[in-house]
């Protein structure tokens, strides 16, 4: 049955109503953010774009040393691999440990425990001599994850306006995405000179680093919405709203590429170009990382234009939706490009090492685009749930990067990289429609309202 819509009357209130920006309250009305000057803002943003950038570390920066983390503890490269997808599953859980503490306490308190949590457990794995410690050590630290990056959204959401807000969150992710390729990077550097467990006695300092700076400027601030007490069990009834589901899966897709190129480069690019160091099979990460940082910069940029354009032809109405659709290019044109090329040219040998380099870039680059209008559209579309629904983003992201951490080198050995990446090619389409899907139609007038409520 349709349900009636609010010029009707009956229609309960809609968390992505058509309201004009002007009366906004949820975004707009917040007394303590106006309180915070420019400064502290930009100081608070670093803190947990850098936050997100040490956590992000310790789960790639071990990709690029798997043979000699896996001979010293006596084990092989293809289950210090699990274990690394064990470290992404913790880390997309780990939100229903302190999103909790976050209620019961304060976000300032939760956030700093997290990152103290973070600084304990990297000790512990730097310390381990046997594989059951290291393991142990760092599913504690996977703990910490995703925690940052749930908490960080809604921090930026809290401190900064909307139509600023796609290129706050486009800064904060630098920090994730370049974790997630200058740790194989600093990996493969510090592998070359030393030992595999300075690279967490280095994660150490940078994890203390951030707690300093976590308790001397995190505030406690909170948005003037009247939010709900974060819930675990409402993270996953969310999954039953298409609009949460469909934006959720989506991110899974793109994690799939995202995590299935950063854990079979050395296993591709290495043998093919017969790279015998870490040191340089660990610069090839340069390429993506650099992806990684223009596309979450020029894609928050872009996504705020977007959102602009939209309250312009609205006539001063602002829909969480309308910045989806700044990612439509990437999903459609740059990423399904860039991945084929990449796959292929290493399939069939073609292009030399530079092509696979510069593929490299544009799918990081197409990644983050994609990446950007949806981390922000899930810390808006539902304002009193922000917490429950970005949660349950990375829930579905990590889950799909662990399957690509675990399986893609399997999976390479027995279709081949060409067909390998075409397969994550075509999931970038479906993740387009259904992109679209919620741009054209979510909350909108009409039948498809009904279905997408």
């Amino acid at each position: 049955m349709v349900k009636p819509s609010s010029s009707e009357g009956a229609a309960a209130p809609d968390p992505e109503a058509m309201t004009p920006i002007s009366v906004g309250r949820e975004d707009d009305s917040d007394g303590k953010r106006s309180q915070l000057p420019k400064w502290r803002r930009y100081v608070i943003l670093f803190i947990v774009s850098w936050n997100c950038f040490v956590v992000i570390t310790t789960s790639t920066s071990v990709l690029i040393a798997t043979p000699e983390i896996s001979a010293e503890l006596s084990t092989t490269p293809a289950i210090i691999n699990v274990t690394n997808s064990g470290v992404l599953l913790a880390m997309g859980l780990s939100p229903m440990i302190w999103a909790p503490l976050s209620d019961m306490f304060s976000r300032r308190i939760a956030y700093s425990l997290t990152i103290a949590f973070l600084f304990i457990t990297s000790i512990g794995t730097a310390v381990s001599h046997n594989f059951a410690t290291f393991t142990a050590m760092r599913l504690l630290t996977g703990l910490t994850g995703a925690y940052f990056m749930v908490s960080g959204q809604t921090i930026i959401a809290d401190i900064f306006k909307p139509l600023v807000r796609g290129r706050a969150v486009g800064c904060m992710m630098v920090g994730s995405v370049a974790g997630g390729a200058l740790g194989p990077c600093i990996g493969g550097i510090i592998i070359t000179f030393s030992s595999w467990r300075s690279v967490y006695w280095l994660q150490t300092a940078q994890s203390g680093l951030g707690l300093i700076l976590t308790l001397c400027f995190i505030p406690d601030i909170r948005s003037t919405v009247a939010q709900r007490r974060f819930s675990p069990l409402r993270v996953f009834t969310l999954f039953m709203r298409p609009q949460v589901i469909l934006a959720d899966l989506t991110c899974g897709f793109l994690a799939l590429t995202q995590y299935g190129l950063l854990s079979s480069v050395r296993h591709i690019i290495n043998p093919r170009f017969h790279l015998t160091t870490p040191l340089i099979g660990g610069l090839f990460y340069l390429s993506p990382a650099a992806g990684f940082v223009v596309g979450s910069l020029v894609g928050g940029r872009f996504s705020d234009r977007t959102a602009k354009q939209y309250l312009a032809k609205r006539g001063g109405v602002r829909l969480p939706k309308d910045r989806l659709n700044s990612g439509l290019v990437q999903f459609f044109i740059v990423l399904p490009v860039s991945i084929l090329l990449y796959g292929w040219c290493l399939d069939k040998q073609f292009g030399g090492l530079a092509l696979p380099i510069v593929m490299a870039f544009w799918v990081g680059m197409g990644l983050m685009g994609a990446f950007n209008g949806l981390n922000t559209y899930t810390a808006e579309v539902l304002p009193d749930l922000r917490a429950e629904v970005v949660c349950s983003k990375y829930i579905i992201q990590y889950v799909f990067g662990a399957a690509a951490t675990a399986c893609i080198i399997p999976m390479i050995d027995k279709v081949g990289v060409g067909y390998a990446f075409t397969i994550f090619g075509i999931m970038k389409i479906f993740g387009g429609l259904m992109v679209l899907l919620l741009a054209r139609f979510a909350r909108d007038k009409g039948l498809w309202a009904s279905w997408l409520a």
